[in-house]
């Protein structure tokens, strides 16, 4: 009896960061991932740097042009043979600490929202990637509709961005 094909996932914006981390999580998890980012030379440097025998595949795509988005799809179909998860990195999460939010928070800004954070810290790309992966798993498949709140207590506390810098709402 030969084993079942490993389970494939598709990662959009999946060159650096929270996207991927969250295609890291897929390999440890024994997936098949197709990376795609529109940051081509970033995107060919991550692939290499993970450095799988046939586990991945990094797709150079624009997610607004449909023909793109088709051929990325054509070419998973005929590497993979089949997409079990699309994680469509566009989540708007808490604070949290990836190279992006390093270079444009200079540390005073970032102690400045750590004080106002409920868990007084930021979350990492690797807790995002958790949270995804779940989501993704058949340990979820009771899971429906719900929104998963990755975002260190914001919601909780009722704590939104224009609270952190200051602003009052008109009105």
């Amino acid at each position: 009896m030969s084993a079942a094909p490993k389970k494939a996932a598709l990662v959009t914006g999946a060159a650096r960061g929270i996207g991927l981390a969250v295609a890291k999580k897929f390999l440890a998890e024994g997936w098949r991932v197709a990376l795609l980012d529109i940051e081509g030379e970033l995107l060919w440097k991550s692939v290499a740097a993970l450095a799988t025998n046939g586990d991945t595949i990094g797709l150079n795509c624009d997610v607004s042009d449909a023909r793109a988005v088709a051929s990325a799809i054509s070419e998973i179909e005929r590497r993979f043979g089949r997409l079990d998860a699309l994680v469509n990195n566009g989540v708007a999460p808490g604070p949290v600490e990836t190279a992006m939010a390093k270079a444009v928070h200079t540390p005073e800004i970032r102690a400045d929202y750590r004080d106002a954070i409920p868990l007084s810290r930021y979350g990492l790309e690797e807790e995002l990637a958790e949270a995804v992966f779940f989501l993704c798993s058949d340990r979820s498949s009771y899971i429906t509709g719900q929104i998963l709140a990755v975002d260190g207590g914001f919601d909780a506390a009722g704590i939104g961005l224009a609270t952190l810098r200051g602003e009052r709402r008109n009105g």
